[in-house]
Parts: C-alpha cells; structure tokens; sequence
C-alpha cells in the first residue's frame, strides 16, 4: 500500500475538527502544532476564515498538521505500515514525517518558514498557474519555451516597462499531475501568452487560484532561503532512517537515503512535481492500493488515472473523516 499526503490547494474551513473531537492521536498533533508555531492554527483549520487558511504560510502547516492527524489515527486504530510513501509538493513534508525522517514539531516550523518565503518571492498579481488540459508534456514544454521567449521580446520591444511584472518573464512546466493534465508557473505575462498558445492547439486552460508562481525558477529566492535554513539545523534535526521508501517529487524513484532528504526538498521548490511518473513508479512496484490522508480527493484521482492508462485495477482509499476511518475496517485495510 501506497501512503500520500496532499499540497497547498486541497485546505477548506473545518478541516481535521471530526478526528480532533474523535480521536486522541489528531488531537495531540493538533496541540502540538500549536505548540510548535506559537499560534493558533487549530482555530485557522476549525474556523477559518478561507481567507486565512488559504494564506501560504497558513495552508501549508495547516495541511501538514490535518494529514498527520489523520495519519496518526490510522496507524494508531489499525496498525498499518505503508511499503511506500509519498506527498505533492508541500504533502513531500507530510509523507517523511509520518515516514519517521524528522520530527512534526521540526518540520511544522521548516513549513510555515517556507510558506513565508514563496510568498515574498513574487509580488502578489506578478505570477500565475494555470492547469492545462489536453496538451502532452513533450508539446507543453516547447509551448513553455515560446511562450518565454514572446514575453521576452515584448517587454524589450516595448518603450514602457510599467504595465510587465516586475520578476522575470518565464513560464515553465510546474506539475506533472497525469497524462493530459499538466500544470504551469510563471510571470503573469509569459503564462498568458502560453495559454493562449495552448488554446490555439485546441488545449483548455484553467487558472488556479495561487497566491504565488509555485515550482518554477521564480522560486529561486525562496530555495536559497530554504538552503541556509537547512545549512544552519543541529543534528538533532536533520533526517534519519524512514520506515519505508518515498518518492521524492524531483526524481520519482524511490529513496531510502537520509542525506538526499533535504536537497531534494530544496530542489523541489523551483523545480516541477513529478508526480505522474511517481504514480507510475508505484505502479511499477506492483502497488495497487492507496491511502490519502488529509482533505480531498485530488490524488486518489490522479492514481485512478494513472492506472486506467495503463489498463490496471487499484482501490483508494481516503481518510479525513471518523466515517472513513470506520469504513477502512469494512473495506478491507490495505497492508
């Protein structure tokens, strides 16, 4: 069985509440996340508002704080041992913690730091994501490329410069989420002229309601900060063995090796999210069944996708709720 955690986008208001008056093992992450960050984040998750909870430096401790908590639960109720793990994007840190490579109070704090750093890399409206539909990697790459290049030769044909972002024209691919579903991050400009190329080619484009241009090298201010972050951790602090592999989001193989941990955490921030090919690895390893822990459904999808594409059968399982949690038992847990 495959365990996975998901990314920044999947928050909503009430989040994690059910398994905090339910079950002892979330409420004792939840205290501890508190702890942790000196403030509430408890309420942030129970009672919001949206707005709050959809703030970068919010959502991606709030989202590791719930995914645990449903973890936790799981683990403490039926005494599962996942043969493999793996999180989407900010879901990378969810999945080592609950593989046992660094401590949820550690890397509660890396989180919400990180949350902080993206945000102040562009200036609010300069960026954008769009999810692009119908295009295959190999044409969104070459899209990306021109897109890139007409932004660049607009703002140098142009006599003023105060209507372009003031970041770098660039759009590059940001998450490879399945065949035919691909997501995009750039300066606001250049995502703009790569839609409408995409559209040209009978694509669809669908902009994503970020706060920030996500997994692009835009992001490369916010890596360098991560980088003396890490650089500056006492040993206590750093990972150690996991209890099974996990697939990193930059290389979609599976690692076991505790000192790759946090340079490909660092590398993932301005790099794209492999995570169709890390489906396909995981398919590959003749893992069949799997587990999302924290809100949504988003990921339980993309490996359905995954292997209808490849004509296999697999079951999914989702745990956020006290029903699902009960439902896990009559549906046989994955092992």
């Amino acid at each position: 069985m495959i365990a996975v955690f998901p990314g920044q986008g999947s928050q909503s208001v009430g989040m994690g509440k059910e398994l905090y008056e339910n079950f002892k093992p979330a409420k004792e992450v939840f205290e501890e996340s508190c702890d942790a960050l000196h403030f509430n984040l408890k309420k942030i998750c129970f009672e919001g508002p949206q707005a709050d909870l959809t703030l970068t430096h919010h959502a991606q401790p709030a989202l590791l704080t719930t995914s645990l908590a449903a973890y936790r639960v799981v683990r403490s109720e039926y005494g599962i041992q996942p043969a493999l793990f793996a999180g989407h994007s900010l879901g990378e840190y969810s999945a080592l913690v609950a593989a046992g490579a660094f401590r949820l109070s550690d890397a509660l704090r890396w989180v919400h730091f990180r949350g902080q750093v993206m945000q102040k890399a562009v200036p609010a409206g300069d960026g954008k994501m769009c999810a692009i539909l119908g295009i295959t990697d190999a044409e969104i790459g070459e899209l990306c490329r021109q897109a890139t290049q007409n932004a660049k030769a607009t703002r140098a044909a142009a006599t003023s410069k105060e209507s372009f972002p003031s970041v770098e024209a660039l759009v590059e691919p940001a998450n490879f989420n399945c065949p035919g579903q691909i997501v995009i991050s750039g300066s606001s400009d250049a995502v703009d002229l790569a839609v409408g190329l995409v559209q040209a080619r009978k694509g669809k484009a669908i902009p994503l309601d970020v706060s920030a241009p996500f997994h692009c090298a835009l992001m490369k201010p916010a890596r360098e900060e991560m980088e003396k972050l890490f650089a500056s951790l006492e040993t206590p602090q750093k990972p150690r063995g996991l209890s099974a592999p996990y697939l990193p989001n930059r290389t979609a193989r599976p690692n076991l090796e505790p000192t790759s941990i946090l340079p490909l955490l660092v590398e993932q921030m301005d790099h794209a999210v492999l995570w169709s090919q890390s489906m396909n690895c995981a398919l590959d390893q003749a893992q069949t069944e799997l587990i999302e822990f924290g809100p949504g459904t988003v990921l339980q999808g993309l490996f359905k996708r995954a292997a209808k594409d490849r004509g296999l059968s697999v079951q999914t399982f989702g745990v956020h709720s006290v029903d699902q949690i009960k439902s896990l038992r009559e549906g046989k847990i994955p092992k």
